[in-house]
């Protein structure tokens, strides 16, 4: 199951810190979103962990492609995989020899493979906190998300950005006491990624099951 938890929609509770911090935090964000604006496909090293309230964690790493103007992405991991072609998105279970066919969600509503990087431009308030360092990567300047809906199912989204003003990693904190961190390792931008890609080709998959869910 927790194979599964990639990408989950997140929110977070109401903030409680003063004006001032919120329009700092609003303006490096607004600085991170204009680096990211400046790039046309983005290829990442990521690396993802899940802990559950009991304890209960799972490790994994994989690789993300993303075309940002056609919503197109691709994600690697060692058991699954994710394709989407702006449309519809096929999902992988390796293990299971079944591949999922949805809709993809391109209302920005939710976070997901094609907006991780921008997700907190809209419904978020933002809060900044105590600045953190990690190992080499050095100085990480930490930002709390709060959600516009407070009837969201989740607790809150801690960002850490870097010197570069990329995002370090995304930390999500839902209410039922999970946590989920995804870390970028690294970061590769404006390079060609074939068309192909992002095209979910049914012979590379011989014996799997194919479950259309549109």
């Amino acid at each position: 199951m927790m194979k599964k938890l990639l990408f989950v929609c997140i929110a977070f509770l109401a903030a409680t810190t003063g004006f001032a911090q919120d329009k700092a935090a609003k303006a490096l964000l607004d600085e991170v979103s204009r680096k990211y604006d400046g790039y046309s496909t983005i290829q990442s090293d990521f690396s993802f962990k899940a802990t559950q309230k009991n304890g209960e964690s799972y490790n994994d790493k994989g690789q993300l492609f993303l075309n940002k103007g056609a919503n197109k992405y691709k994600i690697n991991l060692p058991t699954q995989e994710l394709i989407s072609d702006g449309k519809s998105v096929w999902s992988v279970l390796k293990e299971d020899k079944e591949v999922q066919v949805s809709e993809a969600d391109n209302s920005g509503q939710s976070i997901g493979p094609n907006n991780i990087f921008t997700f907190y431009r809209d419904g978020y308030n933002y809060v900044s906190s105590t600045d953190e360092s990690a190992g080499k990567v050095g100085k990480l300047t930490v930002i709390d998300l709060s959600p516009a809906d407070t009837k969201s199912n989740y607790a809150k989204i801690k960002l850490r950005i870097n010197k570069n003003k990329h995002i370090h990693d995304v930390t999500i904190f839902d209410k039922s006491g999970a946590k989920y961190t995804y870390t970028i390792n690294g970061l590769y931008v404006n390079s060609p990624i074939a068309d192909a890609a992002f095209q979910f080709q049914k012979t590379k998959y011989p014996g799997f099951e194919l479950v259309d869910l549109r």
